[in-house]
């Protein structure tokens, strides 16, 4: 493929369809796209989050921003770790996603500590679709709070869904399912016929209440 010639009306136009880009590597320059047979989702109204979890949420040495660094968590998503030692995200993905943030179609869930960035995610907004991309972590929870922190904002803000793209053992602690890919389009042509705003801006109520309820 020839990667110049991808823009982010063409990502955009994919995501619309069911299709989202990966690269074989971090160091691989090309793209492909994907377009699952099963498809990973996670419930708005199936969630689960663990009371120890809940906990380490309502601890004070933590700080959770929304689009406040997108550039430093795709970095951080990039990162080969000893648990990870290869990434799907190269530089012309890198490139693609932070064009969408300046679009205001891609977003960021950043976790501080003592001012460092510790964890986080990103993912496409597009109609009431949150599309997550990947995640990081570089202290323990770190990733599972940026993900409760998306479900919450999603909720309030009148998301619909939540793709998942795959579902892994990680994933599924939280309730996510898999399904078919007719059922997939189904849903997500049902998403992006309306549009809602991803809020920056959160109380600290917000979470809490969405933890009450969860």
């Amino acid at each position: 493929m020839d990667n110049i010639n991808i823009t982010t009306d063409m990502l955009l136009k994919a995501y619309s369809i069911g299709v989202f880009p990966m690269a074989e590597d971090h160091d691989d320059p090309e793209i492909f796209w994907i377009n699952p047979r099963m498809r990973g989702i996670l419930p708005f109204d199936n969630f689960h989050i663990t009371k120890s979890l809940k906990k380490t949420i309502k601890k004070n040495n933590i700080e959770v921003t929304f689009n406040h660094a997108f550039e430093q968590v795709i970095n951080g998503c990039a990162e080969e770790t000893t648990n990870r030692p290869r990434t799907w995200i190269n530089d012309k993905i890198s490139e693609l996603y932070i064009s969408l943030h300046h679009m205001g179609n891609a977003h960021s869930v950043e976790v501080w500590q003592n001012s460092e960035l510790v964890g986080g995610l990103y993912g496409v907004s597009l109609g009431k679709a949150f599309f997550g991309e990947s995640m990081f972590s570089r202290i323990s929870d770190a990733s599972k709070i940026a993900l409760v922190y998306l479900m919450a904002r999603l909720s309030n803000a009148g998301f619909s869904m939540l793709d998942t793209q795959f579902t892994t053992k990680h994933l599924e602690s939280f309730g996510a399912v898999e399904i078919n890919r007719n059922d997939y389009l189904i849903m997500l042509n049902r998403a992006i016929k309306d549009n809602v705003y991803f809020d920056d801006n959160y109380k600290i109520d917000e979470i809490y209440d969405y933890l009450s309820k969860h």
